[in-house]
């Protein structure tokens, strides 16, 4: 009986094959794709989760703290007080339910306007004007967020540009106020709306809407029934973007808001001025509960596992 030694080369002048631990993990990668993904995620998730998930956790535990009225020093005390003080106080329920109807009106807006020119973009223009569209829609994101949101400022001033195009019909800018934050919300974040329908257009065949106009179907017919279907995983991406940014913005509501309240400005206020981190704390909780509550109520419709 004749053996063959594991050393033995493949091929006449080849250097013999060794089973060494390198060539037994790389062999062991090659065939587990999903080790090889874990491998290539741990960092970048284990920096995320210590950066950012556990500094959010550890901000939340303060909220069951208090504040020494005296020394402004947190004193860890395990207590509800914060908690019920934001759900039982008439001002955080009047000022949550404006920046949830300003969340929604922005993303209503942006949703209106994504949809028709994400289609333009997909669908109508040539390939050369697909990309000089991308590229307009790109560069307002090369622009600082603060030069967007006091050009907006100086649109929306009295005197301003606004003002002189509604003057030959008698009518005025909206100033600043509820209105203006939420115009320039829409603004904002308007890219981070069409972005998503817009690669979400571009996947669908064009066989389909021909197959649609063969059989009948008219314009909004087909895209009830055959489009919409099937961009509604880049709508629901796209409204959870303006939504949750909305929820969380302070800066912006600053700026053009006048004296309009919102949570983030509360959280910012009780951060800065008022210095009671553990308050702030309690109503930050207010927009992350809602972002979790819409997530749940997407997530049941089963648009996030096509994203």
């Amino acid at each position: 009986m004749t053996t063959v030694s594991p050393s033995v080369p493949d091929r006449v002048g080849a250097s013999p094959v060794r089973d060494s631990p390198a060539r037994r993990g790389s062999a062991f990668l090659y065939r587990h794709a999903k080790v090889r993904l874990a491998l290539l995620l741990s960092a970048p998730l284990f920096w995320l989760g210590l950066v950012y998930i556990a500094a959010l956790v550890a901000l939340l535990i303060t909220a069951f703290w208090t504040v020494d009225s005296f020394t402004g020093k947190i004193i860890i005390e395990w207590n509800l007080a914060n908690i019920t003080k934001v759900l039982g106080d008439a001002l955080y329920h009047t000022v949550t339910l404006r920046t949830l109807g300003t969340a929604l009106v922005v993303t209503v807006i942006d949703l209106a306007i994504a949809i028709p020119f994400a289609f333009f973009m997909a669908k109508v223009a040539s390939r050369r004007a697909q990309r000089i569209l991308v590229v307009a829609i790109l560069m307002p994101l090369w622009a600082s967020y603060l030069v967007k949101a006091y050009a907006w400022r100086s649109i929306l001033a009295q005197g301003g540009i606004l003002d002189w195009l509604f003057a030959p019909i008698g009518q005025t800018s909206p100033g600043y106020g509820l209105e203006g934050a939420v115009i320039t919300l829409a603004y904002l974040w308007l890219p981070f709306v069409i972005l998503p329908i817009y690669t979400a257009l571009e996947r669908v065949p064009d066989s389909l809407l021909e197959a649609s106009a063969d059989l009948g179907g008219k314009t909004g017919r087909t895209f009830r029934h055959v489009i919409l279907p099937l961009i509604t995983p880049g709508i629901i991406a796209g409204s959870i973007f303006s939504f949750s940014l909305t929820l969380g913005d302070y800066i912006a509501v600053k700026i053009v808001g006048g004296a309009t309240q919102m949570l983030g400005s509360l959280v910012y206020a009780n951060v800065g001025v008022a210095n009671n981190l553990p308050l702030a704390a309690a109503i930050s909780l207010i927009p992350l509960a809602i972002i979790f509550v819409y997530l749940a109520v997407v997530r049941r419709t089963g648009a996030l596992e096509n994203l």
